[in-house]
């Protein structure tokens, strides 16, 4: 089955830098195959017959190991990849920032109240499974929802994504070719 990795902070405000040719060369020693790296913001590309949460358990080992510290890692199949891509929640979009949250788990009704309460005129939200979907109308750094708070405050783990990265990523894993000899 292909699926997307979503790595969190590698390569971020120059801090843990990781070339890409390294990071794939780690996701093949970890037994992954048909792997490709896309854009230097921890998106990797790979084949693996294991289940997604077996898979996030065993390349967040594995990069510890091979890096020494904890990369929180995030796996989607294809099809999740595109369903985020193509969920359109918002009915204008005109001049705003879209982001997804790709999260470990679903928001409690207590962390979903939290984010919904931080709706505002820069914002707003949609939830769907696993993923926050959040517009901002206005610079980044001015809107009342800072994601690092839903981490702090609920013991949430998330990455963020611009849309037009998931829709790439969607796009790249939807025509790979089928592994052979998977591992």
């Amino acid at each position: 089955m292909r699926y997307v990795a979503l790595l969190r902070a590698l390569n971020v405000g120059g801090n843990r830098i990781v070339k890409m040719d390294a990071l794939k060369a780690f996701f093949e020693s970890a037994g992954l195959a048909n792997v490709k790296t896309f854009i230097a913001s921890g998106n990797v590309l790979f084949d693996s017959p294991r289940k997604p949460l077996a898979l996030e358990t065993h390349i967040e080992k594995h990069l510890h190991q091979a890096l020494g510290y904890e990369v929180a890692t995030f796996v989607r199949s294809a099809a999740e990849i595109e369903e985020a891509a193509r969920f359109a929640p918002f009915a204008d979009e005109q001049g705003a920032s879209r982001y997804v949250g790709f999260l470990k788990e679903p928001l409690s009704a207590k962390a979903r109240g939290f984010v919904t309460g931080s709706k505002g005129k820069l914002d707003d939200f949609a939830f769907a499974g696993r993923e926050l979907h959040w517009l901002c109308r206005g610079p980044f750094l001015e809107s009342e929802f800072q994601p690092g708070r839903l981490e702090k405050t609920f013991g949430v783990r998330a990455t963020l994504r611009n849309i037009n990265t998931v829709r790439k990523l969607a796009a790249l894993a939807n025509a790979a070719p089928a592994a052979k000899g998977r591992r």
